[in-house]
């Protein structure tokens, strides 16, 4: 049944550059909520579970201030929660093919050969434009504050500033509307599932972990032998949070926080769980993912004159997308080999590894 299966995903989940679903119209008041509430306001509207929010970073409510989002955020965002963008976004249907720490997977529910979804998609039009609205008041705010830029996209402002206030209370509130999108895709994920196996298997789909990887965070951190409350930035990271870590729902608290790093679709991609070399080497990250090796003009270009999807079809992975460029930029060989990545990752100590998933279907944007 999986081909049945990728089918309903990709019917129930809209995708794409401008994606929208019309049961999923969100007055100003209710916009507002979601900035506000984030993963709170799904559960509480039925999409969901309480128990998925102790499988949340930060229950998937962060300090939100709706009232720092422009309008044209708002505006772009009323319409696509609960679908997945373009590009490197994906839900990637796939199963446990190793296990290399057994107490971490029993704990995860990673068993061999439990089926898993993996969803990657953010805060859509709305997120893009926070960034984009602060992008010019961020420059003109280095040079109201005298700070030299080496280049322009490294714009910033003093932490106490109006500006980075303002910027962190819409930042936050992206990121609550990222978490509402996607435990609204897991609501629909379980649905497809109920649709083409049974309500029983639906309601035994229980979330893994759900983790920012472009977030900006207040954490206490030792630096040169005393504690420091910092800001610290990931971009292209993850939270790697270690065993015993106060900020972890007791879930995890004695195994660390789990770690997602996906690599492409069409090989594989790892679970690890956080670590406290990664708390002290990194401040508490390890990285997102596999990191491409070839730009999507490069890639495109050289899946030109070759057919992916009945290439991935033929290495037992289905793929269904809302465009051909999407799924030719997203070629596997456009990406490091994740595996070589994550071995690094678990010998450098930022994280350890618990299991290996392997793809079977993948619905791009």
């Amino acid at each position: 049944r999986l081909k049945t299966l990728v089918d309903t995903l990709y019917q129930q989940i809209p995708s794409g550059v401008g994606a929208s679903r019309s049961d999923v119209r969100l007055s100003p008041k209710e916009l507002n909520r979601v900035l506000e509430r984030g993963a709170e306001w799904a559960v509480a509207e039925g999409y969901g579970t309480e128990r998925d929010l102790e499988c949340i970073e930060a229950g998937g409510r962060l300090e939100g201030d709706p009232e720092r989002v422009s309008q044209r955020a708002k505006e772009r965002g009323k319409n696509q929660l609960g679908t997945v963008g373009s590009g490197n976004h994906f839900v990637e249907v796939g199963y446990v093919a190793e296990v290399y720490d057994q107490t971490a997977a029993q704990r995860l529910g990673l068993t061999p050969g439990t089926v898993t979804v993996f969803i990657h998609s953010g805060s859509r039009g709305l997120g893009y434009q926070v960034c984009d609205d602060s992008l010019d008041r961020m420059v003109r705010a280095a040079q109201k504050y005298g700070i030299e830029l080496p280049d322009q996209q490294l714009c910033c402002a003093p932490l106490h500033s109006p500006e980075a206030k303002d910027y962190l209370g819409a930042m936050n509130a992206a990121a609550n509307y990222a978490f509402a999108n996607r435990q609204l895709m897991s609501h629909y994920v379980r649905g497809s599932l109920a649709a083409v196996f049974s309500e029983d298997v639906a309601a035994r789909t229980d979330l893994v972990y759900d983790v920012c990887h472009n977030i900006a965070k207040f954490e206490t951190h030792e630096v040169a032998g005393e504690k420091h409350r910092l800001c610290v930035h990931r971009k292209g990271a993850t939270r790697a949070f270690p065993p015993g870590h106060p900020e972890l729902h007791p879930r995890f608290r004695d195994i660390g926080q789990p770690v997602l790093i996906p690599g492409d679709m069409g090989r594989y991609s790892f679970v690890l769980v956080g670590t406290a070399g990664a708390f002290s080497e990194t401040f508490g990250s390890t990285c997102h993912g596999a990191g491409r090796r070839m730009s999507r003009h490069q890639a495109k270009k050289l899946a030109r004159s070759r057919n992916i999807p009945r290439e991935l079809e033929e290495r037992g992975i289905l793929v269904r997308a809302a465009s051909r460029a999407t799924i030719d930029e997203e070629i596997p060989e456009a990406y490091k080999d994740v595996a070589k990545v994550v071995d690094v990752v678990n010998a450098a100590g930022i994280g350890r590894k618990v299991a290996k998933l392997t793809p079977v279907a993948v619905v791009k944007g």
